[in-house]
């Protein structure tokens, strides 16, 4: 691990001692061997004169929540240190009363609350404190012979604290070991199974002490792991209906959909084959801050998935009896990550992003375990016990609070929007991305993936009338996400108007090949994923042109209306399996690509209309824009229309000759 400071950079926080603060706090951040997702705090000891101008020491400790990636100076929580240092003079203090009289001693009511490792900090006599939950320092410590393994890489520069709970427990317990220790010689405390602290007066110091320390850590684990190894293997075929069977059963035990993710890298692979994997995955995670969002163990999926998470879930509800009392309610008993031998990792979460933090912190668990498992004494980590008491914390549990959005209809559901870099499948991706859904925009057009960039979903180029390249893109939608639970098929185009005796055959055949046959195509591979799906829904995109037809658009018109047999027919296959499939019937959608200003002042003219007048030129007077059609389809999927199937629904301002 080398040090990433940079004169340069730090000069452009300032001098003051703060803005050092935060430029060696987004130092550590940046290093995911250091501190992950929230983890590690840091402080520094200012001496600051108060509104009455009285002089006064601060502690500005990292804000409860806070990532050290991005954190700012106004991430930092101002408290008065006296105060601070006056709770560790009671014996005990409550949670609740260690919360309440942290915020009291913050000098601006309006900062966030502190770090529940606030009166830790402040303990430490130096003014600037590094806390990080570093892994090598971690592989030291989860082993038998830790105690004698950090005296040998440390020797008297590093003070060991046995574990104990974080906040008012550890301050204690550091305050304890300090008053016995020769402070000129101490750089660092290792807290077991929990972390490291360094210290010093100096910002880049501290930071330094960090990294060298670190850096210890690491070079003891290569030398005792020379020879070897991390396991690594290619990927065994996996079967995508399994995997969307896996992320179902897993929904069904969390009580909402969750988002499951398939990593099948060779590391993950070499891991999942390990002997004695399911033995070596189950005695705990890297550091019990972790718990909150890997829970305790994985499942080990093996032939039969159902069986395995049902017997997952039993073993974590034994849990739960074993170690709780009558006053706790049992969080949901779904496993969040899971090891298929020989096929990979999945991690599970109820949205894109609690996906991602369990994937990065298992790629970080499963090197760690192997480092001390083979390499050092074992892998020893919390017990049971122990790691129970963090799970279920409330000062842990309020951290994953702001991580779900419970009003977001879709959160945890896949959509699959197709056309859509561009006009009304644009609009159909944005509205869903919006109610919380992950998206995946199918599309000819190049642009889909900036596009579907701009509203946090995901792109894909490809060509909807090649059955090949949708039945992979399909595949890969499953690996990523796990599954399918809403299809909004709206690619299509519009091809040049002629009467069926002047019509070219290759406008007919192409309009069928886009308009309808593509259609049936992305159906016939997504419905063995869809009828797995969580509530799930398919709207097809229509035409106004299906009920009132035009002459000259026969071959537009003719696709449309078949399109809207299939709908039929999907309906009635689909619905035995909960399945709903509706299409909707848009007309006059001017704010699209295809419709330019020149284009729609033609059109208008040609009407003897102006153009505001041609654009509402229906009953209601209204004009319909896309996103218009986008908040209808994001409903028609929604609980608004969970008992409708079959169902043609038009959005076009009233049509008199529709009506």
């Amino acid at each position: 691990m080398k040090s990433l400071w940079n004169e340069k950079e730090a000069k452009k926080f300032g001098r003051n001692l703060l803005g050092q603060r935060v430029y060696t706090s987004l130092l550590l951040g940046a290093d995911s061997d250091l501190v992950l997702h929230g983890g590690g705090n840091t402080s520094v000891k200012i001496k600051k004169k108060d509104f009455y101008g009285h002089q006064k020491d601060i502690l500005y400790v990292k804000g409860s929540g806070f990532d050290l990636r991005t954190i700012n100076k106004k991430d930092f929580s101002p408290c008065c240190l006296s105060t601070l240092l006056s709770l560790t003079e009671f014996e005990t203090l409550s949670d609740t009363d260690m919360v309440r009289e942290c915020r009291a001693s913050m000098v601006d009511p309006n900062s966030s609350t502190p770090s529940i490792e606030a009166i830790a900090h402040a303990v430490i006599p130096h003014r600037f404190v590094d806390h990080t939950h570093a892994d090598a320092v971690l592989s030291l410590t989860n082993s038998p012979n830790a105690k004698q393994i950090i005296n040998e890489v440390y020797e008297d520069r590093a003070l060991v604290i046995p574990y104990v709970m974080p906040g008012f427990i550890l301050a204690k317990a550091i305050l304890k070991k300090l008053k016995a220790a020769d402070l000129d010689k101490l750089d660092a405390l290792i807290v077991m199974n929990h972390g490291i602290f360094t210290f010093h007066n100096d910002a880049r110091t501290s930071y330094e002490l960090m990294i060298e320390f670190v850096s210890k850590a690491e070079r003891f684990i290569r030398k005792a792991f020379k020879g070897k190894s991390l396991a690594k293997s290619k990927a065994k075929p996996i079967d995508h209906l399994t995997l969307s069977s896996i992320r179902g059963i897993a929904s069904e035990w969390a009580k909402s959909p969750v988002i499951s993710s398939l990593d099948d890298s060779d590391l993950a692979c070499g891991f999942s084959e390990i002997t004695g994997v399911s033995s070596l995955a189950s005695r705990g995670p890297l550091t019990p801050d972790h718990v909150i969002r890997t829970k305790r163990i994985p499942v080990i999926i093996d032939d039969d998935p159902q069986r395995a998470i049902d017997k997952y879930a039993q073993r974590y509800s034994d849990y739960f009896n074993k170690y709780s009392d009558s006053s706790m309610t049992m969080l949901d008993p779904s496993p969040r990550w899971a090891i298929c031998p020989g096929q990979g990792i999945i991690s599970f979460g109820k949205n894109l992003s609690e996906t991602r933090i369990v994937s990065n912190i298992v790629k970080h668990t499963i090197k760690s375990i192997q480092y001390s498992e083979f390499g050092l004494s074992g892998w020893k980590p919390l017990s049971a016990k122990k790691l129970f008491d963090i799970e279920y914390w409330d000062l842990e549990q309020a951290k994953l609070k702001d991580s779900i959005n419970t009003t977001s209809p879709h959160e945890g559901k896949v959509a699959i929007v197709t056309g859509s870099a561009a006009g009304i499948g644009f609009a159909c991706a944005q509205a869903l991305a919006k109610a919380g859904a992950i998206v995946v925009g199918l599309d000819l057009n190049p642009e889909i993936e900036s596009e579907m960039t701009k509203i946090g979903a995901f792109g894909k180029v490809v060509n909807l009338t090649n059955e090949n390249k949708v039945k992979s893109v399909i595949e890969d939608v499953i690996k990523a996400f796990g599954g399918i639970d809403m299809l909004v098929s709206n690619a299509g185009i519009f091809t040049a108007g002629a009467y069926l005796d002047k019509m070219n055959q290759d406008n007919w055949d192409k309009s069928m090949a886009v308009n309808l046959t593509s259609h049936q195509v992305l159906l016939k591979h997504s419905i063995p994923y869809i009828k797995r799906g969580i509530e799930s829904s398919i709207v097809l995109v229509g035409s106004r042109n299906v009920i009132a037809p035009g002459a000259g658009a026969g071959s537009y018109s003719c696709a449309k209306a078949g399109l809207t047999q299939l709908c039929r027919v999907a309906a009635l296959e689909l619905a035995p399996h909960g399945v709903r499939c509706n299409i909707i019937h848009p007309d006059a959608v001017f704010d699209t690509k295809l419709w330019t200003p020149e284009a729609l002042a033609r059109s208008a003219e040609r009407y003897g209309l102006t153009i505001d007048e041609y654009k509402t030129r229906n009953l209601m007077k209204t004009e319909i824009r896309s996103a218009d059609v986008g908040a209808m389809v994001a409903t028609m999927c929604g609980p608004v229309f969970s008992k409708t199937t079959g169902s043609q629904i038009s959005i076009d301002g009233g049509n008199d000759r529709v009506i």
